[in-house]
């Protein structure tokens, strides 16, 4: 799309062309985390202010234009497993409440999580596995009459109940790992299908599901029809072939939540990065297409422009990154930041993601509670909670690295990125006052993504991906600003339009 290619060069044009007439702009927060753990998320005393010329010592400027409008943000959070909630709720109360409100308070002085994942019945980060409709061996309920949260009422509903107190406009999605054992064609919590005569009923029970947590005052924004559906290894799982899937969607569950007038967004696939083809092959089918909202993904497995793949072919269509698991070696000295920020804030921001959700928010030092036969025994949480002990792991520091400034109802906005062309205007060294024109391809410009946030503000990450440059450049409107930034370490920064 050579239209699109061209606009950071015209916007960089502008932008550098507008150097002749001052602007004013305020001073540059920066919250950075360092490599060698020095600074955790941390604002930094030294503030940063734009400048009319650039200085030349930060390398390629990095260019915001906030006229170029993307994806709005949803949010940035974390699945809140059966498991997370069970260690919460063993804690005791002041000391779950001080850290959910580190967690979820929007108030300027927490990270301010604005997005959850719920599992629909257990995931492989329970302690054991159910369904809310478990039944004797040959036995069926095709109405649904033994329909029960009764496990999430131990854990996972009251700590969203303290949760929505903190926080009441989280948005939640759904997530099944498995239908109930009766319902699948082998029996089992893990592998099989969803049988045929099932889907009917399985529409039903995502319906009850939505219906018995809004009881409970827990709005479910949206859900994905099944986690991982190319996956049969984990304790529990279910297989779904696309076509199978479509059949669900348009003749079931569509119709079924159309027809109790549930406001609930349908996310297609839920899976990884390397098969872009399932819910493009979903979308194509127009009786899926009218109800799906849009594609969720992993990235256990592929390439982030993936996303960009699916939005390019239906951009009418939302992109959500639904899942991945961040872990670190505990006790280590040094912090891999740069690696997971790049990947996982820019890496999906960049590719159209509304959101970004990392697998889990809370385990314990052993990385329990999970299932036996297929549970992951490697998922650290964004914290570790050992009794009414919290540590804070490298995912958490990734999510507030967004989470904090990058509030729901944000816009992504253009930003430089590598390869793109860029203007360069510098001043004719035999006649000063006049100025030359160079083009630019940025092969060195550090890793980015940019946001403009509902009050006007102007969010930039950053990460410093390399072995030795210390500083960069941001320019907005015609503006330019050096910032310190060390190898190895990410930066969010923070100014007003």
């Amino acid at each position: 799309m050579p239209g699109i290619a061209l606009r950071p060069v015209i916007a960089a044009l502008a932008a550098l062309l507008a150097t002749i007439l001052p602007a004013q702009t305020g001073q540059i927060e920066a919250w950075v985390t360092l490599p060698d753990r020095s600074a955790l998320f941390e604002k930094q005393a030294e503030t940063f202010a734009f400048s009319d010329r650039n200085s030349g010592r930060g390398g390629p400027a990095i260019v915001i234009d906030d006229g170029q409008s993307m994806q709005t943000i949803d949010g940035f959070g974390f699945a809140l497993t059966g498991g997370s909630a069970e260690l919460l709720m063993k804690m005791n109360p002041a000391d779950r409440s001080k850290v959910l409100r580190e967690v979820f308070a929007a108030d300027g002085k927490n990270i301010g999580v604005s997005y959850l994942r719920l599992t629909i019945g257990a995931s492989d980060l329970n302690s054991f596995v159910f369904s809310y409709n478990d039944l004797n061996e040959g036995e069926t309920d095709y109405g649904l009459e033994k329909f029960s949260l009764s496990q999430d009422l131990k854990d996972v509903i009251p700590v969203m109940k303290e949760i929505l107190a903190i926080n009441p406009d989280i948005k939640i999605l759904g997530s099944p790992w498995s239908a109930p054992v009766w319902m699948k064609t082998n029996n089992n919590v893990r592998g099989g299908q969803l049988k045929k005569e099932c889907y009917g009923v399985y529409a039903l029970y995502f319906v009850k599901y939505i219906q018995a947590m809004h009881e409970h005052g827990i709005t479910i924004d949206a859900i994905t029809i099944q986690n991982e559906p190319l996956n049969s290894r984990n304790t529990p799982s279910m297989f779904w072939f696309e076509n199978e899937q479509a059949d669900f969607i348009k003749n079931h569950l569509g119709p079924a939540l159309e027809q109790v007038e549930l406001p609930v967004k349908i996310i297609l696939f839920d899976h990884n990065c390397d098969r872009p083809d399932y819910p493009l092959a979903l979308l194509i089918d127009p009786g899926v297409a009218r109800f799906a909202d849009g594609s969720g993904f992993h990235h256990y497995a592929g390439d982030f422009g993936a996303l960009s793949l699916v939005h390019m072919a239906r951009p009418d269509k939302n992109i959500y990154f639904t899942e991945q698991m961040v872990v670190e070696r505990p006790g280590s000295p040094s912090i891999d930041i740069s690696a997971q920020v790049k990947r996982l804030i820019i890496g999906a921001g960049r590719n159209w993601s509304r959101n970004v959700i990392l697998w889990n928010l809370a385990a314990d030092p052993l990385n329990d509670p999970h299932t036996d036969n297929g549970g992951c025994s490697m998922c650290q949480g964004g914290i570790t909670i050992d009794g009414n002990t919290v540590s804070r792991n490298i995912a958490y520091y990734t999510i507030a690295h967004a989470s904090k400034f990058v509030r729901p109802g944000s816009v992504r906005i253009a930003s430089t990125d590598r390869g793109e062309k860029t203007v360069a205007l510098y001043e004719d060294e035999q006649r000063p006052g006049a100025f030359r024109a160079a083009l630019i391809e940025n092969t060195s410009v550090l890793p980015n993504v940019a946001f403009k946030t509902p009050d006007g503000s102007i969010v930039m990450i950053v990460v410093n991906d390399t072995f030795s440059t210390g500083s960069f450049t941001i320019q907005y409107k015609g503006r330019f600003a050096t910032i310190s930034l060390p190898p190895g370490a990410a930066g969010t920064y923070i100014w007003k339009s």
